[in-house]
């Protein structure tokens, strides 16, 4: 039976994928950040010698919304950067052919067009407030394509749209957009506030894929025999996008998430607040034509994850 390392199983996207594999009777192996620090090189590669998957998942990265990628630059790059090259590397050092790097919607360029297809990479400009988050994952791209080229290894990436659901991170400064809304309309709808105010214009259109969904892709992706994956792939583009097709504006998005959490008040918008990039939306032909598409819809995702919430509140606010 074959084993497979999750790296990040504790996140939101590497838990899905660690609980498919799991149901699915796969034998794991995983680590938490104290038991191993993938920043740490001479740490991973003595994990990598000792456990000797046959297929690492690299899930594990440091993620966060506007606020937290424009804060802290520094980390978000170097954390990245680290974690990739070590896994990556340490994983080709113990023989491992077989690697699935799971990066982000936002290694393409600010004004791409859209939807964004794989061929848009690093055709123009990224979007300042996260470019030296994107500048790494772009980085674990071209990792695993340089590894394919020499030496012949199957390591490929997928690259999600924005993820949300059971797992998220609901800090109120390092989330992501939409469990950011899920927690602040909460809170607004539990102390009977009359309004919340959002960041931005609202005009901004997004794009959001349930976690369990991306967790179904990744392994269809993983599971695709080489000739199919390569058939569809390039060995200078070999990443594939993963989303839903589809999107909503941040404005749209609010008021979904003030209907779910039962807020009643005025939506107001701050336009003095960054918008960040104009829209979002991945061209996911190339994964339906092998065969996957997305199956949870927006409404009825937001409405679990918000149950997921209420029964978390503890854990969803550290």
């Amino acid at each position: 039976m074959t084993r497979i390392y999750v790296a990040g199983h504790r996140g939101m996207v590497g838990g899905a994928i660690l609980r498919r594999l799991e149901s699915q009777g796969v034998e794991t192996v995983t680590r938490t950040h104290s038991e191993l620090d993938l920043t740490d090189q001479a740490a991973v590669r003595a994990f990598m010698e000792q456990e000797r998957p046959e297929v690492v998942i690299l899930a594990a990265a440091k993620v966060g919304g506007i606020l937290a990628n424009d804060t802290y630059p520094a980390e978000f790059i170097y954390e990245n950067l680290m974690i990739e090259c070590n896994v990556i590397h340490q994983a080709f050092e113990a023989g491992v052919t077989r690697l699935l790097q799971l990066g982000s919607s936002c290694i393409y360029p600010r004004n791409a067009d859209q939807p964004m297809r794989e061929d848009a990479l690093l055709t123009g400009t990224l979007e300042p407030t996260n470019e030296p988050y994107a500048i790494a994952k772009i980085a674990g791209i071209k990792l695993c394509e340089s590894y394919n080229r020499q030496y012949g290894v199957d390591y490929r990436s997928v690259m999600p749209t924005n993820l949300y659901g059971p797992g998220d991170n609901f800090h109120p400064e390092k989330s992501h957009v939409l469990p950011a809304f899920i927690r602040r309309f909460h809170e607004a709808a539990q102390e009977g506030r009359d309004e919340v105010v959002i960041w931005g214009t609202g005009t901004p259109r997004r794009e959001f894929l349930h976690v369990d969904d991306m967790a179904e892709a990744s392994l269809f992706v993983m599971d695709l025999d080489r000739e199919t994956y390569e058939a569809n792939t390039d060995p200078m583009l070999s990443h594939i996008n993963v989303g839903s097709g589809t999107d909503v504006s941040i404005l749209d998005l609010a008021m979904l998430v003030a209907e779910v959490t039962g807020f009643q008040g005025r939506i107001e918008t701050d336009p003095t607040k960054p918008d960040g990039t104009p829209r979002k939306l991945m061209d996911v032909s190339r994964l339906e034509a092998m065969g996957w598409r997305a199956s949870i819809p927006l409404d009825q995702g937001v409405r679990e994850t918000y149950r997921w919430f209420l029964d978390h509140t503890a854990e969803a606010r550290l």
